[in-house]
């Protein structure tokens, strides 16, 4: 999945959220050094871009570690190119070196 654009803390917003005790714990265990509020941006960002079909995640074909066959159910966005894949058509579902599944044209991997 593409990085995100990284802006300074003080050009955000303060938001207040309360997390169960053993999910803040999980968090910051799994976030390392990035610490546990970039990483829940991140999973917030990576929710907005599964959930609009606005946005376009780009990745290389070398992020790309394994391929599932799949039919699309919507419309999609191929992750490498762009290209438009109809709802019906053959898609092929990438699994990323980060663990995320993207849309791939099959056009897109040869």
């Amino acid at each position: 999945m593409q990085a995100l654009t990284r802006i300074p803390t003080t050009e955000m917003e303060v938001t207040s959220i309360r997390l169960e005790r053993e999910l803040k714990e999980r968090l910051k265990t799994l976030s390392g050094s990035q610490g546990y509020q970039a990483l829940i941006r991140d999973i917030l960002w990576n929710y907005v871009q599964q959930r609009s079909n606005d946005l376009f995640t780009n990745v290389s074909s070398s992020d790309i570690r394994a391929t599932f066959t799949a039919t699309a159910e919507r419309e999609e966005r191929c992750s490498i190119s762009g290209r438009i894949i109809r709802s019906g058509e053959e898609i092929l579902l990438g699994l990323t070196t980060e663990g995320n599944l993207v849309p791939i044209h099959p056009d897109s991997l040869s």
